[in-house]
């Protein structure tokens, strides 16, 4: 019989990426026991090669190592070579990214690590070339030189390891012991973040950071909205106008289809890295909707519609759940992958697309499209000139410009629609779903369009009839064509959680709300320490790693312990579960690190100024939510806004009770019944509440007054 690293089994895989490298020569094994057996058996060290579908420097990688026989031979004799799709498995990435950060100073994908058999590293990386290239060492060199080794200095090699390993320790799982905040941080840490955030501003091109590459930063962006609603300084606005305003016009934004690329590799974001992620089509629109209801520019509202618009088109299941990524290479007419081929223009191809000839000048004066070009060539559209600069310039009104310019985008598109496509991942991950249910939800108030609440709540079911075992209590993170694998991890739970929360808010389906509650009702069961008072990333019955990470970092993605917090505050206000025992253990174990470096901790910061603060409270005792209201409140920027529907009576709320296994009516909407037989409103803050009333206005007045002149009614 064949011992497992004679063949490759990635065949066997449903992740795309995996799937990908199916057909390599390397003898690629998932990670799994059989492949982590295999290497203790034959005591040769691991290598491990963490990617994913959409990433360029991942296929460059494969096509020039990965593919080659010579490096194959390396890899299959002198190692057990694994493949790791880090959308599916970034308890995994995250352990062996923190070790990359902390030896190199640097981190990316492809990373590439090598491991004792038993999963401690001793050498990682990024991207290498196969051989020695501009002051890169050689990937063959680097194989060959750690297999000597292994033989040859195993002492060194092992001690290393078990060095490197601590490091991660430290870094990811290990708690305060005895330097611990006596309470959790106040609100003056969301002020201390608010102020980083800003003052780590380009103030010339937007965005964070005086050099390239420009990543988005929707935590900072939201921190920036929170802290100018708490504190009234208008620089923090101005700095998320600046940025929003920056990748709205930008390269980042797909100016033809709608949606954001992954990141710019330039300063003033003009040039893209091409894929598409899930999460940045989810979690930058909620900072473009809390943009439209600080400064009402509809810009930021349409840029939230055309995004929602490309997830619906083209990341979207036939059955609801949201794909996860787009790819940034695409064929070309000559038949090769290339990065970017989709979507980047000449001005000879707008030209013979738009017959209009003054609309194929308006079109390239708009959108920067030249001869020269800014990507090799050839140009990705950005906004460089104002509508009314061009209409002074065609001598035509604004409205005019603009209604050729968007007959142009029209055409343009479906041009490009003949074009051959980007490869689509079409994992269905339960956290990405759950940032991307979220956003749905919020633009279904704000913008009041009843179908982006459907689109939600489409998805929410999706992932719950297919990725939720609700006799377990226990949530899958992937579904790709009939196939669920892989334990749920924090985000997976926290993120879905306050999706479903969400989609209560926007329809007042109480389903929903008994979701979120089981979901958060695991998170406690499985990922909450009470001895060390933490969320960690990992299940307490999930696969024991050489350390189990928390994730208290906003990354690419929030923080998830930070969203974990924020949602179980929220969910507090319908239980008497610990929830919020919960959020102030772990804001409490954690707050010397917080205020040490709030910059990092964005969403945690924002959690502790929840917690001091309490939440909005929006009470609607009705039995459909008044147009009228829905309006009024999203409209306005209410950051902690918790909007609590109910049934008008409390004969009907009797049912809701039961289904939510509670004993009684919780405060938020204890003795709250509609009066006079209209539907009634009740609104809290800090603590306090205003009286029943049927009139908007007069909630909306009450509101916005100082405490002490506010009549009120008791405190529940």
């Amino acid at each position: 019989m064949s011992t497992p690293t004679q063949r490759n089994r990635l065949e066997d895989e449903e992740s795309p990426y995996l799937r990908q490298h199916a057909d390599n020569p390397v003898n690629w094994q998932p990670w799994d026991e059989q492949a982590l057996e295999t290497a203790r058996e034959h005591d040769v060290p691991i290598f491990l090669s963490i990617g994913y579908s959409a990433c360029h420097w991942c296929h460059v990688m494969e096509e020039e190592s990965f593919a080659d026989e010579d490096v194959a031979e390396v890899l299959n004799e002198r190692f057990v070579p694994i493949k790791v799709d880090r959308e599916e498995r970034p308890d995994i990435d995250s352990i062996y990214m923190t070790v990359c950060q902390l030896t190199t100073g640097r981190g990316g994908w492809p990373l590439s690590a090598w491991l004792t058999p038993e999963g401690k590293p001793f050498f990682v990386g990024t991207y290498f070339p196969k051989t020695q290239k501009r002051g890169q060492p050689g990937f063959l060199d680097i194989c060959n030189r750690l297999a000597d080794s292994w033989t040859d200095d195993r002492g060194e090699i092992e001690r290393r390891a078990e060095q490197w390993t601590d490091a991660a320790k430290d870094q990811l799982e290990k708690t305060p012991d005895s330097v611990r905040a006596a309470d959790p941080p106040s609100s003056e840490l969301l002020e201390k973040a608010a102020g980083a955030v800003a003052r780590s501003a380009d103030r010339q091109y937007g965005g964070f950071g005086s050099d390239g590459p420009k990543f988005p930063q929707p935590s900072r962006l939201r921190a920036l909205a929170r802290g100018h609603d708490r504190t009234g300084r208008e620089e923090y606005l101005t700095v998320l106008e600046e940025t929003l305003d920056a990748m709205a016009d930008g390269g980042l934004y797909d100016h033809v289809g709608g949606g954001f690329h992954r990141y710019c590799v330039d300063r003033d974001w003009t040039v893209p890295h091409f894929e598409k992620m899930l999460y940045d089509n989810a979690e930058l629109p909620r900072a473009y909707l809390a943009g439209y209801q600080l400064t009402g520019n509809d810009r930021y509202a349409e840029v939230v519609t055309d995004t929602l618009e490309f997830v619906a088109r083209e990341l979207t299941h036939e059955a609801g759940g949201f794909f996860s990524t787009l790819d940034a290479q695409s064929e070309t007419e000559a038949g090769e992958r290339e990065e970017g081929a989709f979507f980047i223009w000449t001005p000879e191809e707008i030209r013979d697309i738009l017959e209009d000839e003054t609309n194929a000048d308006l079109f390239c004066a708009r959108f920067d499209i030249t001869d020269s070009g800014n990507f090799e060539g050839k140009n990705q559209p950005n906004i460089v000139t104002s509508i009314e600069t061009l209409a002074e310039e065609f001598d035509l009104t604004e409205a005019e410009v603009r209604e050729r310019l968007e007959t142009a985008r029209k055409q343009v598109f479906e041009a490009r629609e003949q074009r051959p496509r980007p490869n689509r991942d079409e994992k269905v991950l339960a956290g990405w779903n759950g940032l991307m249910i979220a956003t749905c939800a919020e633009a279904a108030i704000v913008l009041e369009e009843d179908e982006y609440a459907e689109m939600g709540v489409d998805a929410l079911e999706f992932v719950r009839d297919r990725l939720w075992d609700g006799e377990t209590g226990q949530l899958s993170r992937r579904y790709k064509d009939d196939d669920v694998a892989i334990s749920g991890y924090l985000e997976d739970y926290a993120f879905l959680a306050r999706a479903a929360l969400g989609c209560y808010e926007a329809t007042g389906d109480v389903s929903h709300l008994e979701f979120a509650l089981e979901l958060a009702r695991t998170i406690e069961k499985e990922f909450w320490d009470d001895e060390r008072e933490t969320l960690y990333f990992t299940p307490e019955s999930g696969e024991s790693l050489v350390t189990r990470p928390q994730e208290l970092n906003d990354q690419a993605t929030p923080s998830a312990t930070g969203v974990a917090v924020e949602t179980v505050l929220a969910l507090a206000e319908f239980t008497d579960d610990e929830f919020e025992a919960i959020a102030s253990g772990v804001l409490e174990t954690h707050a010397n690190r917080l205020e040490a470096n709030p910059l990092q901790h964005v969403t945690l910061a924002i959690a502790a100024d929840r917690l001091e603060g309490g939440p909005v409270e929006i009470t609607v005792a009705a039995e459909a939510f008044p147009a009228e209201w829905r309006a009024a409140f999203g409209d306005r920027y209410i950051p902690d806004r918790l909007l609590a529907r109910r049934p008008p009576t409390d004969e009907g709320l009797e049912d809701w009770l039961d289904r939510l296994d509670l004993t009684e009516a919780p405060p938020i909407w204890a003795g709250r019944e509609a009066r006079e037989g209209e539907s009634t409103l009740y609104v809290c803050q800090n603590r306090t509440c205003s009286p029943p009333t049927h009139d908007i206005a007069e909630a909306l007045t009450w509101l916005a007054g100082d405490g002490d002149d506010r009549p009120e009614t008791p405190d529940h």
